[in-house]
């Protein structure tokens, strides 16, 4: 059970919960048991907390005057989307107010001649290309969640997706939004142009995991739908020699819209599920989208078809037609879900490393799973190294999700060691709050904190979540000494 950070609020919470109840309508403040416990966790179900109130605004006003309130009285507040979170960064305070975006769910405009849309940050990541989709336009991130997830939450945790590797993050796909700072007032971070004047504000909001603002709009940029799109799938019996394929194909000049990359493990799990016709006697495959005109697809489709033949594929199929393609990505789509199905639980990272060290990282994984007797799946976007191992394991049995956690922590530590980073799109939340200790030395984890305090300097927005304190990084540190496992020097500098 998580345990939140302790706050001296200077307001009881009967008296907080009638005044909540002045700003909005009664049914919208929550707090009896029954009501809250739908809140206690995000998509990271091994933490778990109680909220003293859930309350859901439906206006920038509200949204406003519930953040006075909390500031004036320094009560904690953790905005949330649609709860699909996986680092917890959506973890309620047990002594604070969770405020759901929920009924933020409009799409306000979209411009076709300009290619935007303004929504409101409850809207789902899926809702927006289906809105422009009758001006042959679409929203270009995707995570796996599209189906549920927010852009409210994707903004946040600057969400990817399988197309990110040609068309970016959250971060570059987004032009403007609106924010409520900590006391209550509105700001407009970004513009109409394609810059704006000043310290980029938008690249810092997106990303922050809720501790900067509370993100009331966003303005999103669309794209045409390509002329044609087509996936290949490639087949190996050698799981480091997909890896390698993936390296011969950005070499070979080809920037593909997706590059995916799953195991024998998901393999088996996804086509259960999804039944979308993967050869399940194979190590790995590859999932390879291409876009663009007709003639640039059938000149990238017979290059990359070449490419994978001589990295040693067993087996490359190319997608006949749409509904064929769309068959291939059901089964990476479903992955998560599928998984789900063959173990009581999975804890799923995610790490970015560099494409070259993907043999490297895979091998080392395998041989941490043999190490921990934990099975794991691999899911993940090679084509930009954003790593998703799913460490299966049974939160029944004493000791195997500690054990799990402590598997996953190396495998992030891992990805630093080779030159990568310990989140590409999930966030850090509390789950990897500890690895922040081991990517970032004090100074830059003091200029994090700096940045925190010019924005919210009583620290009531998702407090604890994503920078760890410099006290806890040396207590980490000495924990990592005492168990000699002390890999990287900077741990000594606390």
């Amino acid at each position: 059970m998580y345990q939140s950070e302790k706050v001296h609020s200077t307001i009881d919470s009967a008296t907080l919960i009638a005044r909540l109840k002045q700003i909005v309508p009664a049914e919208a403040v929550l707090h009896e048991a029954e009501d809250l416990h739908p809140y206690e966790c995000d998509g990271l179900s091994a933490y778990r907390a109680i909220p003293l109130v859930v309350v859901l605004p439906n206006s920038i006003d509200q949204v406003q005057a519930i953040m006075h309130l909390c500031n004036e009285h320094t009560v904690p507040v953790v905005a949330r989307g649609a709860g699909t979170g996986l680092s917890g960064g959506a973890l309620p305070h047990e002594q604070g107010v969770l405020l759901s975006l929920a009924k933020f769910k409009n799409i306000l405009h979209i411009d076709a001649a300009r290619k935007i849309a303004k929504v409101q940050p409850g809207v789902r990541n899926l809702a927006i290309s289906q809105a422009a989709s009758r001006f042959g336009l679409y929203y270009a991130p995707d995570p796996s969640s599209q189906i549920a997830c927010t852009i409210g939450g994707n903004v946040a945790e600057n969400s990817g997706g399988v197309h990110c590797l040609k068309y970016g993050l959250t971060v570059h796909n987004i032009q403007q939004i609106k924010i409520v700072t900590v006391e209550g007032e509105l700001l407009v971070i970004g513009g109409s142009g394609l810059d704006s004047a000043g310290y980029d504000l938008l690249a810092l909001m997106t990303g922050s995991e809720g501790m900067l603002g509370i993100i009331t709009e966003v303005t999103v940029k669309l794209l045409p739908k390509p002329e044609r799109a087509q996936v290949i799938l490639a087949a190996f019996d050698d799981l480091v020699k997909a890896g390698e394929a993936v390296g011969n194909i950005i070499a070979a000049g080809i920037i593909p819209a997706g590059l995916e990359m799953m195991d024998q493990l998901a393999i088996r799990a996804a086509e259960d599920f999804a039944h979308a016709g993967y050869p399940t006697d194979a190590e790995a495959i590859l999932l390879c989208e291409l876009d663009g005109t007709n003639e640039e697809v059938s000149e990238h489709v017979a290059i990359v078809r070449e490419v994978l033949q001589k990295s040693g594929a067993t087996d490359v199929r190319t997608a006949r037609d749409e509904a064929e393609r769309l068959v291939f990505w059901k089964g990476r789509k479903a992955a998560f879900p599928a998984v789900g199905r063959i173990s009581p639980d999975y804890y799923c990272m995610d790490g970015t490393i560099p494409r070259k060290q993907l043999p490297k990282v895979l091998q080392t994984i395998a041989d941490l799973s043999k190490e921990y007797d934990l099975r794991v799946a691999n899911v993940f976007h090679a084509g930009d190294g954003n790593l998703h191992p799913l460490i299966l394991y049974d939160a029944n049995i004493p000791g195997e999700l500690e054990r799990t956690e402590e598997f996953g922590g190396k495998i992030l530590e891992l990805c630093v060691e080779v030159g990568g980073t310990i989140t590409g799109e999930h966030g850090v939340g509390m789950e990897k709050i500890n690895q922040m200790c081991v990517q970032f030395g004090s100074q830059e984890l003091s200029q994090f904190h700096a940045v925190k305090a010019a924005f919210d300097p009583q620290g009531l927005l998702n407090p604890g979540k994503a920078v760890p304190t410099l006290h806890r990084c040396a207590e980490f540190g000495a924990m990592h000494v005492h168990k000699g496992q002390l890999a990287f020097p900077e741990l000594e500098r606390f």
